[in-house]
């Protein structure tokens, strides 16, 4: 399958499972720059302007957060932003941070004017979270030599750095390291434009001969996500090699979708059988999330990051101060008759 069923692996984590030429090839579909970044308009305009700022002044741009909903684009911001101020990135997350010893190294190892990326930051424990505060702060290392009643802090002074966090999950953050983030971005779902242009990029770059058609029916069925649309884009690709197809058509996306068991407008065997559940099992709802966890046998998180955003996006659930209630529409799209409370909603 295509999508995540886990979030408790950071994008970092994950990354590092996938086969090398996976690695290879989900690398070389990155934007470099602003300029080749799709979609996130708003973002990029006010990001460019805080770039342009620094480096007239020949300062580090101010820390910054970037939150939103596994593959929209975070890691790729964080290595343009370096890119774009001529500095080098260097990649953490924060489950991977075990010991104040682990935070120490990498910030005495950065330059003037580096950038440190550190993925599912709301994960940092919170001994390494607290000596970040005088390190974003003050640009200083306060560490604690000795034991007992002999023990004294000793503060190291580090080069000026860039801290780019990049979360799915915000507000799990703590306030206090929150507040010390200079900007803050949303990076929300794409529209239908910006996928289809995205996967005419990719398309290129990976020497795939696509219709405008099969562009259509592969956008609708990316969830609004980039990863998901490259994910698809490489194994259509190996559909259209096996069946030497020279142009990629609506035909081989559709027979492609139907062996990864994605239907037409993205929704994966998880997430049909979630809403299977909440009808099955609860007559279409309302239902709890930890009540609908137990009964799909997910973590909650799960069902909050991966499952839940896309479903409320298409309008196949709802939120309500009772629990989740599958909509009409969702009814529609699975092939079953709403009972009346949901057809008069």
């Amino acid at each position: 399958m295509p999508f995540l069923n886990n979030e408790q692996f950071s994008e970092r984590e994950i990354a590092a499972t996938a086969p090398p030429d996976e690695r290879v090839l989900e690398n070389e579909l990155r934007p470099r720059s602003l300029s080749e970044f799709i979609g996130q308009d708003h973002l990029k305009e006010t990001l460019n302007v805080f770039l342009q700022a620094a480096t007239m002044r020949g300062e580090p741009i101010d820390h910054v957060l970037l939150y939103g909903n596994p593959g929209l684009g975070k890691t790729t911001l964080a290595n343009i932003i370096a890119a774009e101020m001529g500095r080098v990135c260097k990649v953490t997350s924060g489950p991977a941070l075990e010991k104040v010893g682990d935070l120490a190294a990498l910030l005495t190892s950065l330059e003037t004017g580096d950038v440190l990326f550190i993925d599912e930051i709301h994960r940092l424990n919170r001994s390494i979270e607290e000596v970040l505060y005088p390190a974003m702060e003050d640009f200083a290392l306060d560490l604690m030599i000795g034991k007992g009643p002999g023990a004294r802090t000793l503060r190291m002074q580090i080069n000026k750095f860039t801290l780019i966090g990049a979360t799915t999950r915000p507000s799990l953050l703590s306030s206090p390291l929150r507040d010390r983030f200079g900007a803050t971005f949303h990076l929300d779902f794409y529209t239908d434009e910006d996928m289809k242009k995205i996967i005419k990029r990719s398309a290129q770059i990976l020497a795939v001969a696509v219709n405008d058609a099969a562009i259509e029916k592969l956008g609708a069925a990316t969830r609004r996500t980039p990863r998901v649309a490259n994910r698809l884009l490489r194994r259509v690709r190996d559909v259209a090699q096996v069946e030497r197809a020279e142009l990629v058509t609506a035909d081989v996306i559709m027979r492609t979708l139907d062996m990864l068991r994605v239907d037409h407008l993205g929704l994966d065997h998880g997430d049909r059988k979630i809403l299977q559940i909440i009808i099955d099992t609860f007559r279409g709802g309302p239902v709890g999330l930890s009540t609908l966890a137990a009964a799909a046998a997910e973590e909650m998180e799960t069902l909050e990051t991966v499952n839940e955003p896309y479903l409320l996006q298409i309008g196949f659930l709802e939120r309500t101060p009772r629990g989740r209630v599958v909509t009409r529409r969702a009814f529609e799209h699975l092939g079953l008759t709403p009972p009346a409370i949901v057809e008069a909603a």
